[in-house]
């Protein structure tokens, strides 16, 4: 399985390698550039996969199951049914 992933900053465009954990999704990163503390976008687990190369393994494992976690499409789409 990989674990590295580059993760670009949506604020100043810098990309860094990353290790990611194993066991656990990974909330926070703080760009080593602008200083930006990056959060997962809605519907996302972690940081890597929103700004990443590469999911997390959460994701890839889910995905080999056959059984993929919440999207993004999928989360806005049960939170506008929910509105209705």
């Amino acid at each position: 399985m990989i674990l590295e992933s580059v993760i670009r900053c949506p604020n100043c465009g810098n990309k860094s390698a990353q290790c990611m954990p194993a066991d656990a999704c990974q909330f926070f990163y703080d760009c080593k550039r602008c200083g930006a503390r990056l959060k997962p976008k809605d519907g996302d687990c972690c940081v890597f996969c929103s700004y990443g190369t590469v999911p997390c393994l959460r994701f890839r494992k889910a995905a080999a199951a056959g059984r993929p976690p919440l999207l993004r499409a999928a989360f806005a789409s049960k939170q506008s049914a929910g509105r209705r």
